[in-house]
């Protein structure tokens, strides 16, 4: 049975989700005490042993280490991991304090060592840090898993700092169960323009595309990921979450690392970005939140998908630079829509929660 001794707490924090003030133009996603007690019941809570039927496409409301011991084993595909970073910080309320490094690694040991019951043999693992948490990161990963990579993608928000460089970048380490994982390079290609249009004697593009909105050439994919933007206000995927990831992050991952029908998992779901972009790219997902609120955002963000499944960033089986939407040609199939699409979409939605 689910406690509900702190609802008056959830209650005061989903009311000062609902009044705040933001601009007209603000598209940030929101939830109203309303939608919460409607989303409420579409979550999983977990206190004995689950079937993998009975979990897929859930968001199950539990601290990790309650939760792990109740999944099933060697289910998951994909585990993609984005812990709260070694530093203070306040998730809906809550906070999560700074550590000592040592005391970090320990935390992280903690959950880590058991989520390696859940994966496949071929199954790949992406655990998300920053400068500070990446060193711990390591030191435990290496334990468990082949280290693959270090992917630093690069975060253009951040205030500036006098007396150090500004912190304008994360890391994302990659590693495998085993030698034998999925790995869909051609899938992860980006569309890059072309500052030096290369041609043959007889004219033709070296390595590279002409067409009617610019030249541009497909690139294979690296461990500097320059190409994403942090969600704030202006774009539809935009939550009140502190540390939300781009779903165009999450769809290199995804596209990346596992194919159609595969399982994706994610144990810091957070506002259910990992979720939302798995449904778009036609995998199963499994999330795990402790916040009853980000994970009734989640499953609000899960209905949209159904009418909206556009990822920003990614179009016509490519993904495209920052700043090149102009160039992009609208899809006449595929997982994006035009934004009058888009538009007529999130009004169906409204229109079927009024």
């Amino acid at each position: 049975m689910y406690d509900y001794s702190k609802q008056e707490d959830l209650i005061d924090q989903e009311l000062k989700m609902e009044t705040k003030n933001r601009a007209g133009r603000n598209r940030t996603i929101t939830i109203t005490s309303a939608e919460i007690s409607e989303y409420r019941g579409r979550l999983l809570h977990l206190h004995s042993p689950a079937t993998k039927e009975q979990v897929l496409n859930k968001t199950i409301c539990q601290d990790i280490c309650s939760v792990l011991p109740c999944l099933p084993g060697g289910f998951v595909d994909l585990l993609f991991v984005d812990p709260p970073y070694n530093l203070t910080k306040k998730f809906n309320g809550e906070p999560f304090r700074k550590q000592t490094l040592e005391n970090y690694t320990e935390w992280i040991e903690e959950w880590l060592s058991q989520l390696i019951r859940v994966l496949k043999p071929t199954a790949s693992v992406y655990i998300c840090s920053d400068w500070r948490s990446s060193t711990a990161v390591h030191i435990v990963a290496r334990k468990y898993l082949k280290i693959r990579n270090r992917i630093t993608w690069e975060r253009e928000k951040g205030r500036g700092a006098v007396g150090n460089w500004k912190n304008a970048s994360e890391d994302i380490w990659f590693c495998t169960v085993s030698d034998k994982y999925t790995f869909n390079v051609d899938a992860v290609k980006l569309k890059r323009k072309v500052m030096a249009p290369y041609t043959f004697d007889n004219g033709h593009p070296k390595d590279w595309e002409k067409s009617e909105n610019g030249n541009f050439r497909l690139t294979h994919p690296s461990n500097l990921w320059i190409d994403l933007t942090v969600p704030f206000w202006s774009m539809p995927e935009n939550t009140d979450h502190p540390t939300q990831k781009p779903e165009k992050l999450l769809a290199k991952v995804i596209l990346a690392s596992s194919n159609p029908k595969d399982i994706v998992f994610d144990p810091f779901l957070g506002s259910g970005t990992t979720s939302v972009v798995a449904k778009k790219l036609g995998r199963l997902f499994v999330g795990i939140e402790k916040d009853e609120t980000y994970c009734c955002l989640a499953e609000k963000r899960l209905r949209m998908a159904d009418l909206d499944n556009s990822i920003q960033g990614y179009r016509d089986g490519v993904f495209w630079e920052r700043n090149t939407f102009s160039n992009q040609k609208p899809l006449q199939t595929g997982p994006l829509r035009t934004e009058s699409e888009s538009r007529a979409g999130h009004l169906a939605l409204f229109d079927s929660l009024t």
